[in-house]
């Protein structure tokens, strides 16, 4: 799938270079207080490649403002990130060539809560069974890609979530991983069988499935409290303070 990745010029002299304009892809919900700190978050979904418009809507369902992240100097202005799905040797690659990785990386570290959904869950893992692919590396995991099977394999199943209480999730697989091998500090939070498909490490959320093509908006909003619980309590909400 192409991706496009050039910022137009602005009228009169084209040889000005300017930097990308970061514009919330939603305002503020009414379910939103003003005032409160911890209620002014802002989430960025990564928008280079993939299944970006229905996490956007899908946070907008949660009442969250949202910006599409294609440039590293955007992360400056999340609280958290969503790295939808999407082709995963593709957002690798553009990853790396505009410097997405490394901020990534660096505000992973900090504390930036991520949730990375199939391609997310492959980018995010240290090792990707049988592929030396470009990833984050950020969670202590191998995962094993297009595990279930091709795009004509796809599937739905129902998935007991504790940390989301009843009823179960309905999952949906496609082309979807799962992981092989966990460390013992990631916390393994469903299973599809035996297959291990949502997993989480301190600030790092995996997810095998695409909760954002349900009408079910649990996942998200167990991720969105985990971005609120990363907000300091002081009066400023910039993400950088």
């Amino acid at each position: 799938m192409g991706v496009s990745t050039k910022i137009k010029s602005p009228s009169g002299d084209a040889s000005q270079k300017r930097k990308p304009e970061i514009r919330p892809a939603f305002r503020t919900g009414p379910r939103q207080r003003r005032g409160n700190p911890k209620s002014e978050i802002v989430i960025g979904v990564l928008a280079v490649q993939g299944a970006v418009e229905k996490h956007i809507l899908m946070l907008e369902r949660c009442g969250v403002r949202s910006i599409r992240v294609r440039f590293a100097e955007e992360l400056d202005a999340v609280h958290g990130l969503v790295i939808p799905g999407g082709e995963s040797t593709t957002v690798g690659k553009l990853m790396a060539r505009y410097g997405l990785d490394k901020k990534i990386i660096e505000r992973a570290r900090a504390g930036m809560p991520i949730l990375g959904t199939c391609t997310g869950m492959i980018l995010l893992a240290k090792k990707i069974a049988g592929s030396e692919q470009h990833r984050l590396g950020l969670m202590d995991l191998t995962v094993l890609r297009n595990a279930f099977g091709r795009q004509v394999d796809s599937f739905e199943a129902d998935l007991d979530v504790d940390v989301i209480g009843p009823p179960p999730f309905r999952g949906v697989f496609i082309r979807a991983p799962y992981a092989v091998d966990v460390n013992r500090k990631v916390e393994v939070l469903a299973r599809y069988g035996d297959k291990i498909v949502l997993l989480r490490e301190g600030n790092l959320l995996a997810c095998a499935f695409h909760p954002e093509l349900t009408d079910d908006t649990r996942i998200h909003e167990y991720f969105i409290g985990m971005v609120r619980r990363s907000v300091p309590t002081k009066r400023s909400s910039n993400p950088r303070d």
